[in-house]
């Protein structure tokens, strides 16, 4: 009773997380078991843990925490369990830990689209130091706190100089190469075989052919994202809400052309949407960052992404705003080329506007096949400006809607300079600027323009062929609960 009331505190103590919950009530199951005089086995004790969770919260079932939980434990069972030889503490210790590292790589990379090499080392640091050390002298230190408040305070200090030093390790571990690896997002083929291998591969030494695994992990290993051909490009508009954010991929190189919004302390478009998306693309390097000037809805990702994936260069219109990151100023005329495919910022040129929209760094990228025009949030002035001094030099097929389609953008005279096939539309669902505005709405179907909005249509996918070949993130991988929009 008293090993199952410390189950369920140290459980309250962790806020009920999903492996706390699985822990204690695997407790609570077999301490049922003992006192009715029951034989459980490993695997019935996990099975209904997981219903006592699952009735609990049944959308628990949505958390990668509650995948990882239970199948490293059913990983540890699998391998450790109903052995004819049990392996020592160390021993144990050590292929608990490798077993955990192994077994969950393919989730790992489903869920996350990277996996850590150097895990299973920091795991094997890491678990003894907060387990048998800081956790016992940290709760230690609660119950004296009544008694003797200064000895708590000594054994406080003790704790935070543990986790000081474990913290300070990780980080160097952390930053060895190749810590990390980023993969591409899974397929379900891929999966087929990779399950089926770790099983294979940690089942007992005397089932035949094990090594027949590591041939079945083979495309977990090699299989890699689909890259656009020399002289294409991919370009990806995505759903950052009520703000801007690209992704350009040639054969060899990316671009992202802004961040969308940083909404809190803890929260922006970077880590939420454009770090995900770059790892399901197996992307962990990005050539040339563009922040096409300081409104939040284009900046506001700019440092998570930039302390997250490793980024060769920065080029903004505000560089003083982004200045620890020794960023290049975006001047017209400044161009560069990417494997047959050639990138060109047009504005700011010599003329600056009082707006800070219209000082928005505008990029071109023409390829054999076709070509595209990044805006930024420029309005009427800057579109004027850019018409007269570039002409037919501003033609594209793909645009993206100037300053999220608003009224006082994509002029007539603009459209007629750009003459694009395609618009896409970065604009939030019901955004408080009700943009993209019903009179640039009306002005694209005057010219006869297919437009396509990120609110309802998600991630948009251009690859740039012969012409614009889209691809909505709703309609590739929509789910039957996602609310149809009709434009």
């Amino acid at each position: 009773m008293s090993a199952l009331s410390v189950a369920f505190l140290y459980a309250g103590l962790t806020g009920f997380s999903v492996p706390a919950q699985r822990a204690a009530f695997m407790v609570a199951i077999a301490m049922l078991a003992v006192s009715r005089q029951r034989h459980s086995k490993p695997f019935h004790v996990l099975t209904l843990a997981l219903w006592a969770v699952l009735l609990l919260d049944p959308l628990v079932v949505l958390l990668p925490g509650f995948w990882l939980s239970f199948i490293a434990v059913s990983l540890i069972i699998y391998t450790l369990a109903g052995r004819l030889q049990q392996p020592g503490f160390l021993s144990g210790s050590i292929k608990i830990n490798w077993v955990a590292s192994l077994g969950l790589t393919p989730l790992t990379l489903f869920f996350f689209q990277q996996v850590s090499l150097i895990a299973p080392l920091a795991n094997l640091l890491a678990a003894p130091l907060i387990s048998l050390i800081a956790v016992p002298v940290a709760l230690m230190a609660t119950l004296i706190l009544f008694i003797s408040p200064l000895l708590a305070a000594k054994l406080f200090l003790l704790v935070d100089w543990i986790l000081q030093g474990l913290w300070w390790l990780l980080v160097q571990l952390a930053a060895l190469p190749l810590s990390t690896v980023s993969h591409p997002q899974l397929s379900w083929w891929t999966f087929l075989f990779a399950v089926p291998a770790i099983l294979l591969l940690l089942a007992p030494k005397g089932i035949p052919l094990r090594w027949l695994g590591l041939v079945m992990l083979f495309p977990l290993i090699f299989s890699a994202a689909e890259k656009p051909n020399p002289g294409t490009f991919k370009l990806t508009l995505l759903d950052v809400g009520q703000g801007l954010s690209a992704v350009v991929q040639t054969a060899k190189h990316v671009l992202v052309y802004d961040t969308g919004a940083k909404f809190s302390a803890h929260s922006d478009s970077g880590q939420s949407v454009i770090i995900p998306y770059l790892r399901s693309q197996g992307i962990d390097n990005i050539d040339t960052l563009i922040i096409s000037h300081g409104d939040n809805d284009h900046i506001g990702g700019a440092e998570s992404l930039l302390k997250t994936i490793n980024t060769g260069q920065v080029v903004t219109s505000v560089p003083a705003m982004l200045s620890q990151h020794s960023p290049i100023a975006c001047t017209a005329k400044q161009s560069w080329q990417w494997d047959d495919v050639r990138f060109t910022i047009l504005s700011p040129g010599s003329k600056t506007f009082p707006s800070d929209n219209n000082n928005s760094c505008v990029l071109h990228i023409q390829s054999q096949h076709g070509s595209a025009l990044l805006p930024g949030d420029i309005e009427a002035d800057a579109e004027t400006w850019l018409a007269e001094t570039y002409r037919e030099r501003l033609a594209a097929n793909l645009l993206i809607a100037p300053h999220h389609g608003s009224q006082t953008s994509s002029t007539s005279r603009f459209l007629n300079a750009v003459k694009p096939e395609v618009i896409l539309i970065p604009a939030g669902y019901r955004n408080q600027f009700r943009h993209p505005h019903e009179d640039v709405l009306a002005r694209y179907r005057n010219h006869k323009i297919n437009w396509r909005k990120s609110a309802d249509d998600g991630a948009i996918i251009a690859d740039i062929e012969q012409r614009p070949n889209l691809e909505t993130w709703r309609k590739s991988s929509g789910k039957y609960w996602n609310y149809k929009i009709k434009n």
